[in-house]
C-alpha cells in the first residue's frame, strides 16, 4: 500500500491534572531523520520514544513535539532564585565598594532584572510514569498521522496508476511499430539500390543480407520485455505492505534506461516521438515517487 511522507498527527494523553501532548510532522527525505523537541528533563526517554516512532515510520523526516502542562486553565508558575549567580553579582558589587569606594545600595527590584537571576524551576516528574503517558500520547499522534498518510497514499497512487497505463499504451504502439520499421527499410534499401543501379537486377540475398544486419542493430524485442516486467514489477509493489519508495525509484531509473535504449536503436521517428512521452510519464512518476515511504 503506497503511503505519503508527507502529513500531520496530534495526540493528548492526561494524567492527574498533568496534560501530555505530542505533534508529529512528516516530510519528504531519502532516509529517515527524526528530530524530537520535549522538555530537558525528559531527555533521558529520547531513545524510548525514536523506538516508538521508527516501528511505525520508515522512512521521511520527522519532527515531533512534547509538551508536558497543567490541565487546568490557571498556571501557577514554580520560580526560584539562580542563588550561585547572585553571590557572583554580590561579589562584583563588594568588590567594587572595596576597591573604589562605591557605597550604593543593591536594591532587589534591580537584581530581578538581571538574565536567568530568577529561574523557572523545572516540575519534579517520575520518568517512569511519564513515558508511559508520552506513549499513549505518542500512538494515539501516529494513528491520526498514519490515517492522514494513507489518504494522502491513495491520491498518489491513483496517480501512478494513470500514468502506467499511459506508459503500457505508448509501448504497445511501440511494439506494434517496431517490425514495419525492418519492412520499410527493406523497401526504401531496394528502391535506392534500382534507382542507383538502373538496369542491374539487385541481388536479392545480399539485399536480404543487408535487412538482417538492420533487423538485428535496431531490434528492440528485449527492452520491450523487460520494460514490461519492470512495470508489473512496479504495480507489485505498489500494493506491497511495506516501505516501497526507494525501490520504485530504483525501478524508475531502469525504465527509463530502457526507454532510451529502445529510442536510440530503433531509428525511426514514430517511435521515437513515442518514446519521448513514456520519459515524460517516468519523470512525473519520478517525482511522485519522492513522496511515498
Amino acid at each position: 500500500m503506497i503511503k505519503s511522507m508527507t502529513a500531520f498527527g496530534r495526540g493528548e494523553y492526561e494524567l492527574n491534572n498533568t496534560l501530555y501532548s505530542v505533534e508529529v510532522k512528516t516530510l519528504n527525505n531519502r532516509y529517515r531523520d527524526i528530530i524530537i523537541r520535549m522538555p530537558n528533563s525528559l531527555q533521558e526517554l529520547e531513545e524510548e520514544i525514536k523506538a516508538q516512532i521508527s516501528s511505525r515510520i520508515k522512512r521521511g523526516r520527522i519532527e515531533v513535539t512534547l509538551q508536558i502542562g497543567k490541565k487546568d486553565k490557571e498556571t501557577n508558575y514554580n520560580l526560584d532564585l539562580n542563588v550561585p549567580l547572585l553571590r557572583s553579582y554580590l561579589n562584583i558589587f563588594k568588590r567594587m565598594n572595596d576597591e573604589f569606594g562605591i557605597h550604593e545600595t543593591v536594591r532587589p527590584d534591580y537584581l530581578c532584572q538581571v538574565r536567568d537571576m530568577v529561574i523557572m524551576k523545572p516540575d519534579e516528574t517520575d520518568p517512569g510514569e511519564a513515558l508511559t503517558c508520552i506513549t499513549k500520547a505518542m500512538e494515539q499522534a501516529l494513528d491520526s498521522l498514519e490515517v492522514m498518510r494513507a489518504q494522502e497514499g491513495k491520491a498518489i497512487e491513483s496517480d501512478f496508476l494513470l500514468r502506467i497505463d499511459l506508459i503500457e499504451m505508448h509501448l504497445k504502439v511501440i511494439e506494434e511499430r517496431s517490425p514495419v520499421v525492418v519492412n520499410e527499410y527493406k523497401e526504401k534499401l531496394k528502391n535506392r539500390i534500382e534507382a542507383l543501379s538502373e538496369d542491374i537486377q539487385v541481388d536479392e540475398g545480399r539485399l536480404a543480407q543487408e535487412v538482417a544486419i538492420f533487423a538485428s542493430r535496431c531490434d528492440i524485442t528485449e527492452e520491450i520485455v523487460r520494460t514490461r516486467s519492470h512495470l508489473k514489477q512496479f504495480r507489485n509493489y505498489m500494493t506491497a505492505d511495506d516501505s516501497v519508495g526507494r525501490r520504485l525509484d530504483f525501478l524508475t531509473q531502469e525504465l527509463n534506461r530502457e526507454i532510451n535504449t529502445i529510442a536510440s536503436k530503433a531509428s525511426d521517428s514514430l517511435i521515437s516521438s513515442r518514446s519521448v512521452e513514456v520519459k515524460a510519464e517516468l519523470e512525473k512518476l519520478r517525482e511522485q515517487i519522492q513522496n511515498v515511504e
